[in-house]
């Protein structure tokens, strides 16, 4: 959309548009969720919601859906005032989301998906499968989408399920599609795939909700923005017209340049050394050493080996050959309670499934890998247990009306802050962060990198894994770039250069 199209956006006349919220009023028991919010939404464009986790977004959203009744306001769809009680009802109106955990039925296929409780019949009762694939074929062929209807969900990518759904709720006749946190665990080109088709839905006139904490993409994918803080409307705004710095500013009340505000100490002794490691297929030779005190991060493109590695010095995937040192001892770590017992964490990009239990509450999580500590001939001291919970919680900040909360309950910032306290549990010293803050709102960032600074403090040390550029080099006192399974770069602080450390990390 250009600058002059966007600026009609922004002051559309409410007859024009999909979707209007006025006055949008929520209450929960205690809490006032939104307050007087409002909302736009015009054919054929991509509006960013922005705010914090809290800052009624998902509430909102959620009204538009029907899984909540509003208290006060009105909500208009195609220019027609609607009350939608039901997700049902929304969705047969025209509006579609497609969500970060990707809700299909795993093991069925595509087509069989794609007609999920309403299947194609035949003259005679009986299922068609033939036609439920060509219609899937033809549909997938429309948007470029090269997979097989008849592929079992569960073989296919979480990119390929994303786009199998989103050609789903195309085929649905969807007018609106919400898509929250589309991009959270995909690689870079298959963000590159997701835009490619939201840009094919704009061009057919469909709306598009667009909720992401990475605002990078706003200004990549969006037309308009707005901007939420505690339950309020705060600004809406044509993405050509604003910045990062503002947008943060009216989220969170403070700049961009703040983020990385973190202070650095003098490096101490070698805490870890790795030496020519190799995993065939995966790594080759990667040498590094990281000190007390400081953070090392590594850079580098989606499949460059970063994690893989960093997976071998936790002994999750021990590596072919090579050497790793701990406290200046070598040592064989086998598995990870092998690292575990050199006191050393791995706080994982996918902290849902590999970090927690969901299914548990906090004080079991905190306490999952340091039961030793809070037991006695295999009988746990719940008192101590609760104490150790209580205790973390409290020194990362992690916010929750009780540990005896399910750890699924709280947000993406809450989660990781609960990965933070069960390393600490088990005393750990040499902290290793995947992508720390994938999902995560700009306020919680900020405040996982209060717990890195502090971790830093305490005489720590921590390998720092992330994607965005701007994070590993505002965090970093060193930083490695990988490429291909190896050691492409390696910087000071002090010389960093983005052009150089891309170069080293993408470039043959």
């Amino acid at each position: 959309m250009s600058t002059d199209a966007a600026t009609a956006a922004a002051t559309a006349a409410p007859g024009a548009e999909i979707v209007r919220m006025e006055g949008i009023t929520k209450t929960f028991p205690g809490v006032l969720a939104l307050d007087n919010a409002q909302f736009s939404l015009l054919p054929g464009e991509v509006h960013a919601l922005v705010g914090e986790n809290g800052a009624g977004k998902s509430t909102l959203i959620k009204i538009l859906t029907g899984v909540y009744a509003k208290d006060s306001g009105r909500v208009a769809f195609d220019g027609r005032e609607i009350d939608i009680s039901t997700p049902l009802e929304a969705k047969a109106l025209g509006i579609n989301a497609v969500y970060q955990d990707i809700n299909m039925a795993q093991h069925l296929s595509v087509a069989e998906n794609f007609f999920l409780g309403r299947p194609l019949r035949t003259a005679f009762g009986t299922v068609d499968w033939r036609r439920m694939r060509e219609v899937a074929d033809r549909v997938l062929a429309e948007y470029d989408i090269h997979i097989d209807s008849r592929a079992l969900v569960k073989d296919l990518t979480v990119a390929q399920q994303e786009m199998v759904t989103i050609a789903k709720t195309v085929h649905e006749q969807a007018k609106a599609i919400i898509f929250d946190e589309p991009t959270a665990l995909l690689a870079n080109e298959e963000c590159d795939e997701l835009f490619a088709m939201i840009r094919k839905l704009k061009a057919q006139g469909i709306g598009i909700i667009y909720i992401s904490h990475r605002l990078e993409e706003i200004f990549e994918i969006c037309d308009r923005v707005t901007v939420m803080k505690d339950g309020r409307w705060m600004r809406t705004m044509p993405t050509a017209e604003t910045n990062q710095d503002e947008i943060i500013s009216l989220m969170v009340g403070r700049a961009v340049e703040d983020m990385y505000d973190r202070k650095f100490f003098p490096p101490g002794e070698v805490v870890l050394e790795v030496g020519n490691i190799t995993t065939r297929g995966k790594f080759t030779d990667v040498s590094f050493d990281l000190r007390r005190g400081e953070v090392l991060g590594f850079f580098g493109l989606v499949g460059s080996g970063r994690t893989e590695v960093m997976r071998a010095v936790f002994g999750a995937e021990p590596p072919d050959s090579g050497e790793i040192f701990a406290y200046g001892e070598k040592v064989d770590l086998r598995s990870p309670k092998d690292a575990i017992r050199k006191r050393i964490g791995l706080l994982p990009e996918d902290r849902k499934r590999q970090g927690l239990n969901l299914q548990l509450s906090l004080v079991l999580n905190t306490n999952l890998v340091a039961y030793d500590k809070v037991s006695a001939a295999g009988v746990i001291n719940l008192r101590k247990e609760r104490a150790v919970a209580e205790e973390f919680r409290e020194k990362v900040g992690t916010r929750t009306p009780s540990v005896d909360q399910l750890v699924r309950n709280l947000s993406g910032g809450n989660q990781q802050k609960a990965v933070v306290s069960k390393w600490l549990a088990a005393e750990s010293d040499i902290f290793i962060f995947d992508e720390p803050t994938v999902g995560v709102d700009v306020g919680a960032k900020q405040e996982i990198y209060k717990i890195l600074e502090a971790l830093l403090r305490e005489g720590h040390a921590i390998v720092l894994i992330s994607s965005y550029l701007p994070e590993v080099m505002g965090l970093s006192d060193r930083l490695l770039t990988m490429r291909n399974g190896r050691i492409s770069g390696q910087f000071a602080r002090g010389a960093y250069d983005e052009e150089e450390i891309l170069r080293a990390a993408a470039i043959e």
